[in-house]
């Protein structure tokens, strides 16, 4: 069974909801271990909305952890105060873990190789790199990256541009533009983006039942004909980590970031330990795959 952590801003767009009711979903039906949740941007709502949510998905045992500091990212959250009411486990922010250490935690305990995979902002994933030995390990944070996790997986970046793409994950904040530079210089494993270009045309949440709470956080940011699906194509990607098998091709390389600006860079290398991934389907499959995969 494979092991993931996931790293989700869970802030103002819905498909990070899409991402988290598909892995809930594989959880539940024993094809993956979900080992914990990060959220990477903050707002009062952010703990007990992911927990009302996780709880009215039909989960009650996957730790969430909180950057109680990200709070400048630009945004505005919209179905957090509805999910929040179906909390009964976690009821604020105060009650979740520091991210780094739920990292460090799960990855330390894991008998298994993680994947990661992160729909939000990388200054969690910066921060575990940088982090020291501690009560939990004795390894750094580079040293455990390099030890214990298979593959990085990334939402973020417009890859088809050569001139140099940019894309909201990258270049919301200066503080997010320097984390993607940071991790994509100093990651000690694969990492796979998934571009802008390739979520932007495929749109899914659209045929779901109007009491699942799913689809009142899609109706709440103003997408009820559906949202594009950059998160939760992404996620899928990397509980199956089969590219043929979720329609996509890949490019190889070494990505690179500018931290003053966000954008982003590729040069291809056929022995670089980046790709970024490519469709090679028609958006109907994607599409059907996904809302297939997030009923209640």
């Amino acid at each position: 069974m494979k092991h993931l952590i996931l790293g989700t801003d869970w802030y103002s767009d819905c498909d990070d909801c899409v991402a988290v009711r598909l892995l809930v979903n594989l959880h539940k039906s024993k094809q993956i271990s979900l080992d914990g949740i990060a959220i990477n941007a903050c707002m009062e709502y952010s703990a007990a909305s992911l927990c009302g949510f996780l709880e009215k998905s039909g989960v009650i045992d996957i730790p969430i952890a909180l950057d109680c500091e990200a709070t400048n990212f630009a945004g505005i959250g919209r179905y957090q105060k509805r999910l929040a009411q179906y909390a009964t486990k976690i009821k604020s922010n105060a009650e979740v873990e520091d991210p780094i250490k739920l990292y460090r935690k799960v990855l330390t305990a894991s008998t298994e190789k993680v994947n990661v995979l992160e729909i939000g902002f990388n200054q969690i994933l910066a921060g575990l790199l940088k982090s020291d030995s501690d009560e939990i390990s004795p390894l750094k944070g580079i040293d455990l990256v390099r030890e214990k996790v298979e593959h990085l997986w990334i939402v973020g970046g417009q890859w088809d541009i050569p001139t140099g793409g940019k894309e909201h994950n990258f270049c919301n904040t200066l503080k997010a533009s320097k984390s993607i530079e940071y991790v994509c210089e100093n990651w000690q494993t694969p990492i796979t983006f998934l571009g802008f270009e390739v979520g932007d045309t495929v749109i899914t949440g659209n045929k779901l039942d109007h009491n699942d709470p799913l689809h009142q956080a899609i109706i709440d940011t103003g997408h009820k004909n559906g949202r594009s699906s950059w998160d939760p194509m992404l996620v899928l990607l990397g509980a199956t980590g089969d590219l043929e098998k979720e329609g996509y091709d890949c490019v190889v390389g070494w990505a690179r970031v500018d931290g003053d600006t966000g954008v982003n860079y590729f040069t291809e290398t056929p022995d670089g330990n980046h790709r970024y991934v490519k469709k090679t389907r028609p958006d109907e499959f994607y599409e059907n795959r996904i809302n297939a995969l997030i009923k209640l």
